[in-house]
C-alpha cells in the first residue's frame, strides 16, 4: 500500500511538471494534438499506479517520451504555417455576413441547434444579431456582432477615460510581496508607513494592493470579522 502511495506521489509529480512545460492553455484551448498527448498521459500513469508490478520507468519514460514528442510538434508549428494547418486545422467560418454558411455546418459536423447554444455561452440570444461567428482551431466560437448590435465605446464617443493599469499585491496572508514592492519602486518601509495608517502592521493584513493610481486597499487579517478600508 506504501509502494502505490509512493508511485502515485512521483507519477503526480512527473505529470505536474510535464503538464507545466507543455504551457498554460485551458483544456477547451488545446489543439488536437496537445489533447491527445494529454490523455495519452493519463493512460500511461495509470497502469503503473494501479499495477505495483508494472516498473514505474514503463510510465515515466514513454511519458518523457510524449513531451518531448510535444515539443518537436509545437517548435514545427511555430516555423511552418502548412504544418500547422495539417496538425491544427484552419478556423471556419459559421455565420459570414449574417447568413449561416451550411455547408461548413456540415463539414464541421455542427447543428444548428450546437450553433444556437455556443452562441448562448457569449451573451448572444438572437442568431440574426451576429455578423460573424468562427469556429476556432481549439473549437471554440468566436462571434463579432452586427456594428448596431454592438456596445457603444468611449472611442466611439469620443471620451478619454483614465488609465487603469494593473494593481499589485504587496501582502498577501500576512506575507509581503517582495517582487511587486520592487517593480513599483517601493520598500518595506514605504509599505510600514502606508500599512500603519489603518492602524496595523504589514504582517497583520489579510490583503494589500496598490493600483495605478497608488490607492491602496487593505483588511485585516482576521477570523473573527472582516474589515475593508480603503485609502
Amino acid at each position: 500500500m506504501l509502494l502505490i502511495f509512493i508511485r502515485t506521489l512521483v507519477l503526480y509529480g512527473i505529470i505536474l511538471i510535464v503538464m507545466r512545460l507543455m504551457g498554460k492553455r485551458e483544456i477547451g484551448q488545446m489543439q488536437p494534438f496537445e489533447f491527445t498527448i494529454a490523455i495519452m498521459i493519463s493512460d500511461l500513469a495509470t497502469m503503473p499506479m494501479e499495477d505495483s508490478g508494472i516498473p514505474i520507468s514503463n510510465g515515466i519514460i514513454p511519458i518523457l517520451g510524449l513531451l518531448v514528442a510535444h515539443l518537436m510538434i509545437s517548435y514545427v508549428n511555430m516555423k511552418s504555417i502548412k504544418s500547422r494547418e495539417i496538425l491544427c486545422g484552419k478556423p471556419s467560418i459559421l455565420i459570414y455576413r449574417g447568413k449561416i454558411d451550411e455547408a461548413i455546418l456540415l463539414k464541421e459536423r455542427f447543428t444548428i441547434n450546437e450553433l444556437q447554444e455556443r452562441l448562448r455561452g457569449k451573451d448572444v440570444t438572437n442568431i440574426a444579431d451576429v455578423e460573424y461567428a468562427i469556429l476556432e482551431t481549439s473549437g471554440q466560437v468566436n462571434v463579432i456582432l452586427k456594428p448596431e448590435k454592438q456596445n457603444v465605446t468611449i472611442e466611439d464617443m469620443n471620451l478619454t477615460k483614465e488609465y487603469q493599469g494593473i494593481s499589485y499585491d504587496l501582502v498577501i496572508d500576512g506575507v509581503v510581496m517582495q517582487d511587486n514592492l520592487n517593480k513599483i519602486n517601493k520598500n518595506y518601509k514605504w509599505l510600514e508607513k502606508e500599512v500603519k495608517k489603518f492602524g496595523y502592521k504589514p504582517e497583520d493584513a489579510l490583503i494589500v494592493t496598490i493600483d495605478a493610481n497608488d490607492n491602496i486597499f487593505f483588511q485585516e487579517k482576521t477570523f473573527k470579522k472582516s474589515k475593508a478600508m480603503k485609502g
